[in-house]
């Protein structure tokens, strides 16, 4: 197993009632960051995970009907928080990503991936077609803004399906198997079914401990410690309700185990600290 150094910033964030993320919650707005991770492989050089908010989802987001996914989760960013700007900051070239690895097709988590054009994009296959194959309308009613993914990059595009399955450390039960990416057990895709189609977490071993990127599987480590999904009307509304039930559930498993894996949401503010 190759350990890998990784670093975790924040591309701006979004205000939203806080209910609507956990059942029992306050109806107050609060921030959500838009959290990314960078990994390097001594291989295969430098992977985001997610790209968060960028000038392409301002755009992206700046007429109406797109609008509306600015009126309903308000979104505060400016182009010094871009991940392009951040790695600039630490010496590394947007050219220099070699794959952006894509949790699912949600504005937030891939706002900036067109800053990133010389990368490999993973993605899982189904969220790829739904992606471009609903209409405007509906697209957006689920999140989704295909101009921020154009169909023209599909010779970018690797599915998580074209790679073999691994079995996952006894550390990460109760998952069990993960699409291993590179083919050396480094970076490992795991179904985390539930807030959108084709939606994914990845897995690898950090410096000192497992490291578990969870997407929007939850959406701050205290859900996924008291076992608190968001209520129905809200995951009914993007993904499947049961299915994130389940995939939070396990991840509860997993947390109580109390084993050597960190656990990170996409929009905690713990995380963020």
């Amino acid at each position: 197993m190759i350990p890998l150094d990784w670093h975790l910033f924040e591309t701006g964030h979004c205000l939203h009632p806080e209910a609507s993320s956990r059942i029992g919650a306050s109806w107050r707005a609060c921030e959500f960051p838009s959290l990314v991770a960078l990994l390097r492989h001594p291989r295969h050089g430098w992977i985001l995970f997610d790209t968060g908010y960028g000038q392409a989802f301002m755009d992206a987001t700046r007429r109406w009907p797109e609008r509306l996914y600015r009126a309903v989760t308000p979104v505060r960013w400016r182009p010094s928080q871009s991940a392009a700007a951040q790695l600039h900051a630490r010496g590394i070239e947007a050219a220099s990503v070699a794959h952006v690895v894509i949790s699912h097709f949600h504005g937030d988590h891939v706002g900036a991936l067109a800053d990133f054009p010389a990368a490999r994009v993973w993605c899982d296959r189904t969220a790829w077609h739904e992606l471009h194959g609903r209409h405007r309308l509906t697209a957006l009613a689920h999140g989704l803004l295909p101009a921020l993914a154009p169909q023209y990059i599909d010779r970018r595009i690797n599915f998580y399906d074209q790679s073999g399955v691994e079995r996952l450390s006894p550390d990460l039960a109760p998952f069990h198997a993960g699409h291993d990416l590179f083919g050396d057990g480094s970076v490992l895709a795991v179904p985390l079914p539930g807030h959108a189609t084709g939606h994914f977490g990845v897995c690898f071993r950090g410096p000192s401990e497992w490291v578990f990127l969870v997407g929007d599987a939850a959406w701050s480590s205290r859900a996924i410690l008291d076992n608190l999904p968001p209520p129905r009307w809200a995951t009914g509304m993007l993904g499947d309700t049961e299915a994130y039930r389940r995939s939070l559930a396990a991840l509860h498993a997993l947390a109580a185990r109390g084993g050597p894996v960190r656990l990170v949401p996409a929009h905690c503010r713990e995380a963020r600290r």
